[in-house]
């Protein structure tokens, strides 16, 4: 059974396979080998002073390894000191110097060696040295006092420690001081001024120096710091100095920059391989130079190069040889420019090309050390054997020794030794063990059996056998139990045993067997591959812009291998949600509910499982309305206008697109804010407009996509000087309202609109038409003024004009108005009527004097009437209708006339205050005309042959009536209209009786009346004749006597013992005559059958030919004659279920559509007759 051991093969880095790779040379520890060092010490080894020694010294072997340690050069006894003490089992020495002695005793240079019978293996030089802290030198610090403009520098000086501190500058309150392109910190910890302004003024400038080692922070004095402005020094200088003397300080003057460090023109800088190169150029000037950076005779490194301090400091990250050369600081200002040169040398400790590996040979067999190293200069390669120079090392004659190189041949047991390479030159050393142990062993697999790996498909998978043997094991792999040994076309098979799929298939899964085999045996190792889907996010979670109190919803969608169970995690801003309620997760969704600015970021929606992980993310982006401006501000302030000033408030990630600025009037409208004016949203200030007289308070509000802000806060008043008014009263009108006044209107200014106190009118009025001076008076602040004791309707000149205590308006324009109307004097004269048809008249008149009509002329008014006969006058009042036609028009139609009538009509002038007298009567007549439809049309006293009409003459006859014309024809039972019959009837005639009809049959009347212009509308109705009582009465009786109902119960008796006899003879076996019946009898559907032969038909009477039942053979045309038909009930219609009345008048049901229902019949709801019942019985 496999171990149940999941490996995420496909994300394994591939450096850790090329580590493994190393470690298959690892000879397991339960076999002879030489020490190797696994564990030790810092080779610069900085210890707390205040806590114990510990120098580490771990190393493996078999047997396992004893230690010894040297102290500067000779061997350190530790038994003979009683505060020095080794682990047990280890080489890690233990300093006990808390309880007595200092860490100064034990300074020293430190060395271990770990030693079994195949070899020694030594550690690193170890230099231990205690941390110190040093209190800054005891000194008095004279206060400083500077000009403005001129440049300083603070020292700083620290105390040399160990490590070396880190400088920084505070005040007394422990709070950093401020940093810029003007005063900045050097890499030395000084600080420096570009140059001084007074508020560098302070006496708390105290520079610290923190130790990291031993948490300790050291305070030198702090410096006092004074600078004077050139008013103060002169104020100085005068109260020094007679009245007499001459004095006075200058400005300090601007000047061009130069450096405070370093100091000259050019300057060296030297730096090892790997570190961090820092180069500093501090310039001082005034303005306040800006420092550039260039690299002669080449370019900055892009992704290693950083600015520091302003861009005084250069730093160039893991420097290298490369970056050896030229670097030119430049410093501007103004007023002119200086450089330095910095060269850079770039050295270099020995640094690792190929570090000596451990070499496993077997007896016979040859092999090489290689040791080579690299530095700047050239470092030194020198071998030991077992911690002794080579050279006094026992001699060996398997070992020959080529400079880096080492080389073995013919090995035996006895060459098993550790060596160690030594590569050094004047900045550092580099020390490597590496053993050459000789043994003699089968193959083993390291690894551990039936291991389970599971691979995501189209990934690496990497199956692992690690192996040891001597001679070295060759490996091979196969793929299930017969397969064919793996090969490098689709395979990658590594040094160190591991087997890599680069893509991972399905069909990769199975079972993989490696075989590792030498000279002295053979070993083999079964693991397991599963391949699985991969993990993938179907449903990514989309960007989201949403409104500040909103929700937002995030979905995320996982589809996943079946056998993997993933986990999702939602993230924010790369790091756990905030724990807050408002944010909830469900299976595929994040929900956050009242949405605030904080939560505005990147979600990241991650799912893992155990062998792979996905993730997809989108932003949000929290937006609301602006949050109102702030800190309004009036400058300029003129008698007209201000400028307004204002600070935006924050846009809520929504740029804002304009602002809106309101102002309210406290002295006329206090509480009432108008608008002002809008500017753009890039603008915060504006130049305002003002009214005269207006105590102004003006408010802000931003607007952007979302929305509008709330107000600002208004700003202070401001109240502008009184001036005349700029402008007059509107909608000005003189209109009468008696016929002896002239009331004079307007539109008053309003309090914004008065520009001053005292607002009051001067009204002003003479006639148009006339030579009279202007009459005018000055009245309060009102909209009205009426002039008594004109004329009737003159029109009159009018001018409203503002003024108030400073002055007034400008003039207005005159506006023409009336004085009050008067009822017209004259009546048209000469009315004419001309008749169009008898619906239809023309009226015309001739027009009034303008003069009598005394007012505006707004038309002339028709009244006419129908004339009525003497006993309709005596009932009701003459109804009299209105036509008005506006203006000056002459003439008129008159339409919606009654026809063949008397008409009477009158016209008369109309204006604004009302009608004048009436025109002379004026009789006319309208022609005849088409007349209405008949009032009415009822069938009465229906008969087997004939039907009765009654109706009433037309409401409307419009004319004499000449005859009625009455057009009929029959419907039959499908519906269809039969030949249309024509008949006039004397128009003196309201009754008429139609003879001679078909019985039962339904009939469709068309009835009109005529004049001698022509037909007038018709009216319609439908009506039905009856049937013979005596056939029905004796179908009836038929049907209900006892001798039929026996009848029809025999036959059905009989031909149920018909249809039993033949079910017998059938399952008997028996033959029956079908042939001989067929030939003797036709077809029942072509040829009905007699009941004499024993068969039966479909129902017939040969006398009375009623309809077959339903589903019989009917006539093509589904029509029934009448001839063949006169004592039927039921040959109209289907199922027609007919009854009489008790007068003997037919009811019954049509289906068909009718425009009118007949006048005397109703449908039907009653029981079928037993006519029916009888002739659907069979």
């Amino acid at each position: 059974m496999p171990k149940k051991k999941h490996f995420s093969a496909g994300r394994v880095p591939l450096i850790l396979f090329l580590c493994q790779m190393i470690s298959a040379l690892d000879v397991p520890l339960d076999l002879v080998q030489p020490p190797t060092i696994t564990q030790q010490s810092p080779k610069d080894y900085i210890i707390d002073p205040r806590e114990n020694i510990v120098i580490q010294c771990e190393a493996k072997g078999r047997p396992p390894p004893s230690f010894s340690w040297t102290r500067n050069g000779t061997h350190f006894d530790i038994d003979k000191d009683p505060l020095v003490t080794m682990k047990p089992g280890s080489g890690t020495l233990v300093i006990n110097i808390l309880s007595e002695g200092k860490a100064e005793t034990y300074e020293g240079v430190y060395q271990c060696t770990a030693r079994n019978e195949r070899g020694a293996a030594i550690s690193n030089n170890i230099v231990v040295r205690p941390s110190r802290s040093p209190l800054w030198t005891k000194e008095r610090l004279e206060p400083i006092t500077l000009r403005n403009g001129q440049s300083l520098v603070l020292p700083c000086r620290p105390p040399i420690g160990l490590p070396p501190a880190i400088i920084f500058w505070m005040d007394n309150s422990f709070q950093r001081l401020p940093q810029s392109e003007r005063v900045s910190q050097g890499l030395n910890g000084d600080l420096y001024f570009s140059n001084v302004l007074p508020e560098d003024t302070r006496e708390d400038y105290i520079c610290y120096a923190r130790f990291n080692h031993t948490q300790t922070i050291q305070q030198k004095q702090p410096i006092s710091l004074k600078v004077i402005s050139v008013d103060e020094l002169n104020d100085t200088i005068a109260a020094n100095l007679s009245d007499t003397e001459f004095y006075g300080a200058k400005p300090s003057k601007e000047r061009p920059p130069t450096f405070l460090t370093p100091e000259g023109n050019e300057s060296l800088k030297e730096e090892l391989r790997g570190n961090v190169l820092s180069l500093e150029c501090i310039a001082e000037g005034l303005p306040t130079p800006v420092i550039y950076w260039i690299k002669e005779d080449g370019t900055l490194p892009v992704n290693r190069t950083f600015y520091r301090n302003f861009k005084k400091t250069l730093q160039i990250t893991q420097v290298s040889e490369a970056d050896s050369g030229n670097y030119q600081c430049i410093a501007k200002n103004t007023l002119g420019a200086v450089h330095h040169t910095i060269s850079v040398t770039v050295k270099a400790a020995p640094y690792w090309i190929s570090a000596p590996q451990n070499l496993v040979l077997s007896p016979g067999e040859n092999g090489t050390l290689i040791c080579r190293a690299n530095g700047n200069p050239k470092p030194r390669i020198g071998w030991l054997t077992n911690g002794v120079p080579v050279e006094i090392a026992p001699d060996d004659p398997s070992r020959k020794i080529d400079g880096d190189t080492i080389m073995f041949s013919n090995v035996q047991e006895r060459s098993s030794a550790v060596y160690q390479c030594n590569a050094s030159n004047e900045y550092g050393y580099l020390l490597a063990n590496a053993f050459v142990n000789v043994l003699a062993e089968p193959p083993r697999i390291l690894t551990s059996a039936n291991i389970l790996y599971q691979v995501i498909a189209n990934r690496p998978a990497l199956l692992d056998c690690a192996f040891f043997g001597s001679p070295l094991p060759t490996i091979e792999w196969f793929k299930g139990t017969k397969g064919r040994a793996l090969h490098e076309d689709i395979y990658v098979l590594h040094d160190n045993g591991t087997l890599e799929i680069p893509v991972a298939q399905k069909d990769s899964a199975g079972t993989y067997t490696c075989v590792a085999r030498n000279k002295l045996g053979m070993a083999k190792n079964e693991v397991h591959l599963e391949i699985k889907d991969p993990t993938r996010i179907i449903k990514q979670p989309e960007y989201a812009v949403v409104q500040r109190g909103s929700k937002v919803s995030f979905e995320c969608k996982v589809k996943h291998d079946d056998t993997l169970i993933p986990t999702i995690m939602w993230l924010k801003d790369n790091g756990e949600l905030p724990n807050d309620e408002r944010f909830s997760v469900d299976k595929d969704h994040l929900v956050v509910t009242d949405v605030s600015d904080d939560d505005g970021g990147t979600y990241t929606c991650a799912a893992n499982t155990t062998l792979d992980s996905v993730s997809a993310s989108a932003g949000l982006r929290v937006v609301d309305v602006p949050n109102p401006p702030f800190d309004l501000e009036l400058t300029n302030q003129l008698d007209k206008s201000v400028q307004l000033t204002w600070t935006p408030g924050d846009d809520n990630n929504s740029p804002i697109t304009k602002f809106i600025i309101e102002y309210e009037d406290a002295m006329h409208e206090a509480g009432i804010w108008h608008h002002q004016a809008e500017v753009s949203g890039t603008q915060t200030t504006a130049q305002l407009t003002l009214s005269p007289y207006v105590n102004y308070s003006f408010r802000v509000m931003a607007e952007n996509s979302i929305g509008r802000s709330v107000p600002s806060e208004a700003s202070e008043q401001y109240l502008t000087k009184a001036a005349e008014p700029d402008q007059n009263p509107t909608s000005v009108e003189g209109i009468g309202t008696e016929p002896d006044n002239l009331v004079i209107t307007w539109k008053p200014l309003n309090g914004f609109q008065s520009n001053g106190p005292g607002l009051q009118y001067k009204v002003s009025w003479r006639q148009k038409d006339g030579d009279d001076e202007w009459t005018s008076v000055v009245v309060a602040n009102v909209s009205k003024y009426i002039v008594s004791g004109t004329p009737t309707f003159v029109p009159y000149l009018i001018k409203v004009q503002a003024l108030n205590d400073v002055g007034f308006a400008p003039e207005p324009a005159a506006v023409m108005g009336h004085s009050g109307e008067d009822l017209p004097m004259v009546a048209p004269g000469n009315v004419r009527v001309n008749v169009v048809n008898s619906t239809l008249a023309e009226v015309h008149w001739d027009p009034v004097p303008l003069k009598s009509v005394r007012g505006h002329l707004q038309g002339y008014r028709i009244y006419y009437w129908k004339a009525q006969s003497s006993s309709k006058r005596n009932r009701r009042h003459i109804e009299k209708k209105i036509l008005t036609f506006q203006g000056s028009k002459t003439h008129g139609m008159l339409p919606g006339l009654q026809p063949y009538s008397h008409y009477t009509l009158n016209v008369r002038v109309v204006n604004g205050k009302g009608e004048g007298p009436a025109s002379t009567d004026r009789a006319f007549h309208t022609p005849e005309g088409v007349p209405s439809a008949p009032s009415s049309l009822k069938i009465v006293n229906p008969t087997l042959d004939s039907l009765t009409l009654e109706w009433d003459p037309p409401s409307h006859p419009n004319g004499v009536l000449t005859e009625y014309t009455l057009r009929y024809q029959p419907i039959n039972s499908t519906h269809e209209l039969g030949p249309l019959v024509d008949l006039k009837i004397p128009a003196n005639k309201t009754r008429w009786t139609l003879k001679h009809l078909n019985f039962s049959t339904r009939y469709k009347f068309y009835f009109y009346a005529q004049t001698s212009v022509g037909s007038g509308s018709q009216i319609t109705e439908e009506a039905i004749t009856t049937v013979d009582e005596a056939m029905a009465s004796r179908q009836v009786d038929i049907a209900t006597q006892g001798w039929f109902i026996g009848l029809m119960c025999a036959v059905a008796l009989l031909i149920l013992i018909l249809l039993i006899v033949c079910f017998i003879r059938r399952n008997k076996g028996g033959k029956y005559p079908v042939k001989e019946k067929e030939d003797a009898h036709a077809d029942p559907e072509i040829q009905p059958m007699k009941e004499d032969d024993g068969t039966f038909g479909e129902y017939s009477d040969a006398e009375d030919h009623k309809p077959l039942k339903k589903g019989s053979r009917t006539p093509s045309d589904r029509t029934v004659k009448k001839e063949d038909s006169d004592d039927s009930l039921v040959d109209y219609g289907e199922g027609v279920n007919g009854q009489f009345n008790e007068d003997g008048s037919f009811i019954g049901q049509y289906s068909g559509k009718k425009e009118k229902e007949p006048a005397e019949g109703n449908e039907s709801s009653e029981a079928p007759s037993p006519v029916n019942a009888m002739n659907s019985f069979v």
